[in-house]
């Protein structure tokens, strides 16, 4: 197994997205390039076979407010290193901020990373930050990627603490199968580091750098596949423990102690989740059995796919509600009902006696009685006269003319559905782990090729109790309306997809599904459902209509979408 070395390492290490905190041509010593022992990964080797980087290039003397392709305006450089550089930058065009990796159109590895960018860019999977651009132009190469403002490294949120057994669960789930996609393009990543995966705020992980982290260092491997597998491995193992699994320190992580070897996660933390500690050795330990179980390894993150996939189920943990207000206690809550006053005595003082109420004085009460009586006349000789004006009416009443009879039948008739127009959408994800929040607008944008999708599942056709409760988005309809029903066009046919429309509070409901009150419910074989309230039931009126899915039908990959129980909703509308 060959270790790697650099003669010069970025600072951040993490593929030239975190700040930059020195510039040195020396090996740093947070071990951030020498502790990710990948195996069969190594550096290419000049002066008749010494391991090391390339001789040295200059890297392009660029500053700030420099503009490349009189778009993108550098603003911030955030690593330096052998020759290349990563800024931070803001495509004018767009108004947006971007990442850009620049080197010189001589440099070694000049074609490497231009061949690597735009074969990234052409997997067009949501999982990875996306290369949007990859140039030569004026003797430079540079490569433009996404730029994602609201996420936050695994490096930051290790540095916190370790995650919760569902959180990390998340995180091998979702990285394995986004690398089990690449690889299956023919893309290895290479650098999968915690500096490497973002999450962003709706709770996804996402993956930068894929081949282009490695291309910039002239990076291979002879196994990619085991060699991206064992550095998810390394993610899991340091999430569960805060700790990297190899000798040296890394990433703002302590290492483990020298000549113990690797230890199973759940030996060197307490309350560490078995199975996910199992799963981190599968990954990591490759030549051989685990350290904790007879399990055979895992050296594709295809195989690790499948492993996550058939363990329990990991549920997020219960949220927790503010305590409930002190109430006021009453006399009779204090245990003083029924029992005498306490005699006076030392250090109790008797209150004052209070005079009483002017209506409770002899000449008040009488009063009061006479008041009464007057109020009672009053109301006696006031429905005397209401009911004999009913009685002279009543004649009228029973006897209908032939014309208000005709209006009436006409009145009779049910009226046309009125089309509701949907303002707003939110997804739904009572166990914190939603499916495409972002692409949620696609659900009721009236355009059929658009369409918002969950994720693929091994466990169907019902959500329940394996997978979760269900899926759903809240739709705002701008204020309150009486709702009768919806027609929803779906993205895949087959069994089993069941939907249900409730009456919520907001787009984000405070109460669970069962609080709701059910508008209507219906299940189908195809890609149109058309759902209506009962006739017997009470109209339904809100403002906020959550489309609840607890149940999918079973369907082939489609791109990037694996096989499985999944849906896709193309277009919702609403009737009241």
């Amino acid at each position: 197994m060959a270790e790697r070395s650099t003669a010069a390492v970025d600072v951040a290490d993490n593929g030239g997205d975190e700040p930059l905190t020195a510039q040195t041509r020396e090996a740093t010593t947070d071990g951030a390039a020498e502790s990710q022992k990948t195996p069969e990964t190594t550096a290419p080797e000049t002066d008749g076979g010494a391991k090391g980087a390339e001789s040295p290039v200059a890297a392009p003397e660029l500053h700030s407010g420099h503009k490349l392709a009189r778009r993108y305006r550098l603003e911030e450089c955030v690593t330096r290193l052998d020759g290349f550089s990563s800024w931070r930058a803001v495509d004018e065009k767009l108004r947006r901020a971007v990442g850009v990796h620049l080197l010189p159109a001589d440099h070694p590895r000049a074609r490497s990373v231009l061949a690597a960018a735009r074969s990234s860019a052409l997997l067009g999977d949501p999982r990875f930050v996306q290369v949007l651009d990859a140039v030569e132009e004026n003797e430079l190469v540079y490569v433009v990627h996404e730029w994602l403002p609201d996420a936050v490294e695994l490096t930051a949120l290790l540095a916190a603490g370790p995650l919760e057994p569902h959180e990390a669960y998340q995180l091998v789930e979702q990285v394995a199968l986004a690398m089990t996609a690449a690889h299956r393009e023919g893309l290895a990543h290479l650098r999968l580091t915690p500096g490497a995966v973002l999450r962003t705020s709706t709770g996804q992980y996402r993956i930068r750098g894929l081949a282009v982290n490695a291309a910039l260092r002239g990076i291979s491997a002879d196994r990619p596949q085991r060699t991206d597998t064992e550095a998810i491995g390394a993610l899991l193992y340091a999430a569960l423990t805060q700790r990297w699994p190899y000798e040296n320190d890394a990433y703002g992580l302590s290492g483990l102690p020298k000549g113990v070897g690797l230890v199973a996660p759940d030996q060197v933390r307490a309350g560490v989740h078995r199975g996910l500690s199992e799963l981190a050795m599968r990954a990591l330990v490759n030549d051989g059995a685990t350290a904790s179980r007879q399990e055979p390894p895992c050296t594709t993150p295809d195989e690790l796919a499948k492993a996550v996939a058939a363990m329990p189920r990991i549920r997020p943990p219960e949220p927790t509600f503010a305590a409930p207000p002190d109430y006021q206690r009453t006399t009779y809550q204090q245990g003083s009902y029924g029992r005498p006053p306490a005699r006076p005595g030392a250090g109790v003082t008797q209150p004052a006696p209070v005079p009483p109420a002017p209506l409770e004085s002899r000449t008040g009460k009488a009063l009061k009685w006479t008041v009464s009586a007057l109020l009672i006349a009053a109301l006696g000789l006031g429905s005397w006269q209401v009911a004999d004006k009913l009685l002279d009416d009543k004649g009228a009443r029973e006897t209908p003319s032939s014309e208000t009879s005709t209006t009436d039948g006409e009145n009779d008739k049910p009226s046309a559905p009125t089309p509701l127009k949907v303002q707003a959408a939110q997804e739904y994800a009572p166990d914190g782990s939603p499916q495409n929040a972002a692409n949620v607008g696609a659900a009721y944008d009236s355009d059929p090729s658009t369409f918002w999708r969950t994720k693929s599942y091994f466990d169907g056709p019902e959500f329940a109790p394996s997978v979760k409760q269900g899926v759903g988005i809240v739709f705002d309809l701008g204020s309150e309306k009486t709702v009768t029903g919806s027609s929803i066009a779906l993205r895949y046919g087959g069994e089993h997809t069941t939907i249900s429309l409730y009456a919520a509070d907001s787009l984000a409901p405070s109460g669970p599904v069962g609080s709701m009150k059910q508008i209507a419910t219906g299940r189908t074989g195809g890609t149109t459902l058309d759902l209506k309230g009962k006739a017997s039931a009470d109209p339904v009126s809100t403002r906020y209509v959550l489309l609840w899915m607890t149940a999918m039908p079973h369907s082939p990959q489609v791109g990037f979408s694996d096989a499985g129980y999944k849906q896709g909703i193309t277009d919702v509308s609403f009737t009241g």
